[in-house]
């Protein structure tokens, strides 16, 4: 058994330090106990324990006797471990029941499923037992919470009803995350009570938790002040001071409500610095306001977990979402959190997820906390299976059923990579993290690489046929537990009755049967019936960037990229006639019909022969379409821009006033060539000099100006639908 600071190193390369000093597994530092002496003598060394809390109940201070009986543990422990100082050990890794934490607690951690400490936890544990301040230096996921929580549970004056403890936290998530933690961890220790307060939750809930006498608070900072300037949070008795993720909170412009809260503290207290790195600002808070603190570093900041599988998928933007239905479909998951860049983007790819019949909800810092709390509760409980979110959105989330990651848009920078696939793998389990990246992104993809020195493996789109299978099977295992339904027996007479009247085989009723329990949609997917299907597209792109890969890469420059990569799908429907349909987009947006067809044409999956008419009209276009467009061709021109301005597309209602300028295209001028409308090949300019290619993937701030820089905007020729000179 290690008594005092406990110090190690990785065996896995992640390195830890105390004081700017690593050491390593190995026993260090002495006294420490064999192994199987503690074994033997561990009962008696905790009823030790037991005995001398008891003598010291008489004592004034609940600090006083957890040091008379810290003084009579550790004086025993040194007497069996001098004893005992010759001795091998059969197992030198450090176990909770090393780290002088109470029996219930360990028992507590067990039932948490913790089987042994982490580098930081068994470096911080100790450390804080002391009462020594701590400043720890390690990222999200490396169980920073219990490496706090546990020292403070363990030391804690139950008897106490009024708030000992304050940790705070940058956003609510973390803040819930870090006050269920608490509460599991004191599971077996009774009169604990642990509140959290943050904003967006009613006052009510909280001012009750805090009258009942709340020994625990964590809390953001912005509520916290609330509750002082209020009078109801008094924290005059605090003993015990964290915050967490001090990094995050000066980022977010906390620093001012953070350094008002220390301000506001005893000066007798205890404080644990936890941050996953240390700026300028983060080492002044640390001088100022902790005491001689001690410092341990865990460097396992751009380290993957092992039981996490990294794989990347080479895809161009418009193909993301046709992509991931795919992946959706043939993929094995439990539940799978989604990281995209924007808020808007997290409601918007939840909704189109929805419409294709996954369950779907996002979460973002526009949604109502009580909503928040909901969804995740839903994902908790599997009620809810995908949740798409922001990376702040997503800060201190933890749930063990999230079994897939996906970065459907690649992160900017390797740490918010290494904190996103944090999210799966937990609790021990074996996690899949899956990134898409773009043609244009293969820098980021090598970054990532680097920085974390693996190697993410490229997955194969699944094919047609492997998402009929997934789709056959799902098929069979619904049929098969529809049968073992007690209402089968009541329709199997009906359909007995039926096929005695209409003298009709069994197995065709159960075909039509199933056939309108589809909704009208066929089962099968249909496999592209041009020669230029997406498997072609998937190659160039795919081709480009391994090019890219191995001589790193030209930023997105190379005459290679205008490939079919970039194009969507191609769409096969039968077309029955035209008709018009208006955009919000015209003269005034200095709009060519080249600009108009490319855009169409690539978020669409449409070809040229499916344009007809082009009528450029003052805030407007008209534009000849195939009457029955699919839905899937609408959904993706829900969102398209062009000089960033949505177009808007509609069936045209034949009010719109006729002050335009014709253009044919399509079906009726096949002048540019090989027919259909050819468009303007310098991509169109009237877009501010776009240099071509569909840049939708790219920019999407809505800013408009040169090329139509908003989600969706085109910028010609260079990447996208290529046109012929057509009419300038």
């Amino acid at each position: 058994m290690r008594i005092g600071r406990v110090k190690m190193c990785d065996p896995n390369g992640e390195t830890t330090t105390v004081n700017n000093e690593c050491v390593g597994n190995k026993a260090q530092e002495e006294p420490q106990m064999a192994d199987n002496e503690m074994n033997v003598n561990g009962d008696e060394i905790r009823e030790d324990y037991n005995v001398a809390q008891e003598e010291a109940q008489g004592a004034e201070a609940p600090v006083e006797a957890v040091e008379i009986a810290d003084e009579k543990l550790a004086a025993k422990a040194e007497e069996k471990a001098a004893g005992n100082a010759d001795k091998d050990e059969d197992d030198d890794t450090v176990r909770f029941d090393q780290l002088d934490l109470p029996d219930e607690i360990v028992r507590a951690v067990r039932k948490v499923g913790f089987e042994k400490p982490s580098p930081i936890q068994a470096a911080t544990i100790p450390t804080l037992m002391s009462g020594r301040d701590v400043v720890g230096l390690a990222q999200t996921g490396t169980g920073k919470t219990a490496a706090f929580a546990l020292p403070i549970l363990a030391r804690i004056d139950r008897s106490v009803r009024a708030p000992q403890a304050l940790v705070l936290a940058p956003t609510r998530e973390l803040a819930l995350q870090v006050a269920d933690s608490f509460q599991s961890f004191a599971d077996h220790l009774g009169k604990i009570h642990v509140l959290p307060i943050y904003g967006g939750q009613a006052y009510g809930v909280q001012l009750s938790g805090l009258r009942r006498g709340a020994q625990i608070i964590v809390g953001t900072p912005g509520r916290v002040i609330d509750h002082l300037e209020k009078g109801s949070l008094d924290i005059s008795g605090l003993r015990f001071l964290v915050l967490d993720e001090a990094d995050e909170m000066l980022q977010m412009g906390f620093q001012e409500d953070v350094e008002r809260i220390l301000a506001d503290t005893p000066e007798e207290k205890q404080v644990a610095l936890f941050s996953a790195t240390m700026p300028a600002a983060i080492r002044r808070l640390s001088k100022q306001y902790l005491t001689d603190p001690e410092e341990i570093t865990v460097k396992s900041q751009t380290r993957t977990a092992d039981n996490i599988r990294q794989r990347f998928l080479m895809v161009s933007h418009r193909n993301k979402l046709d992509a991931l239905t795919r992946i959706l479909e043939v993929e094995e998951f439990e539940a799978m959190i989604m990281f995209v860049r924007t808020k808007h983007e997290t409601e918007e790819l939840a909704e189109k997820l929805r419409a294709r019949g996954f369950s779907a909800a996002a979460i973002n810092g526009d949604i109502p906390q009580t909503l928040r709390e909901r969804t995740i509760d839903q994902l908790k409980d599997g009620r809810l299976d995908i949740l798409v979110a922001t990376d702040v959105a997503a800060r201190g989330l933890d749930v063990d059923r999230i079994s897939h990651v996906v970065n459907y848009d690649i992160p900017h920078d390797t740490e918010s990579y290494v904190h996103r696939i944090g999210r799966t793998g937990r609790a021990g389990r074996s996690g899949e993290a899956l990134l898409f990246v773009t043609p244009r992104e293969g820098r980021l993809l090598r970054s990532i690489e680097r920085a974390t020195k693996s190697q993410l493996h490229e997955m194969k789109l699944p094919t047609v046929d492997e998402v009929n299978d997934s789709r056959k099977q799902k098929f069979s295992d619904d049929l098969t537990e529809a049968l073992a339904d007690p209402q089968v027996e009541v329709f199997r007479e009906l359909i007995e009755e039926y096929a005695e009247e209409h003298d009709t085989p069994l197995v065709d009723i159960a075909a039509a049967i199933a056939a309108q329990a589809q909704s009208g949609e066929f089962l099968m997917k249909e496999p592209p019936r041009s020669r230029r299907d997406n498997r072609r597209g998937n190659d160039r792109d795919r081709d480009r960037f391994e090019r890219d890969r191995g001589r790193g890469g030209r930023d997105g420059r190379s005459r290679g990229e205008r490939g079919q990569g970039k194009r969507a799908e191609q769409v096969e429907f039968d077309r029955e006639g035209m008709t018009t349909y208006r955009i919000n987009v015209g003269r005034r947006q200095h709009v060519r019909p080249g600009a108009i067809v490319g855009a169409i044409a690539n978020e669409g999956g449409l070809s040229s022969k499916d344009f007809g008419h082009i009528d450029i009209r003052g805030d407007h276009t008209l534009v000849e379409l195939p009457s029955n467009l699919p839905q899937q061709v609408m959904d993706n021109l829900a969102d398209t821009r062009i000089s960033g301005q949505l177009i808007g597309l509609q069936v045209d209602d034949g009010t719109s006033v006729d002050d335009g300028d014709d253009y044919r295209g399509g079906r009726d001028d096949r002048r540019g060539g090989r027919g259909g409308f050819r468009g303007d090949r310098r991509g169109g300019r009237g877009d501010r000099g776009g240099r071509g290619g569909f840049r939708g993937d790219r920019d999407r701030d809505d800013r408009g100006g040169r090329g139509g820089r908003g989600r969706g905007g085109y910028r010609g020729d260079r990447d996208g639908f290529r046109g012929g000179r057509g009419r300038r």
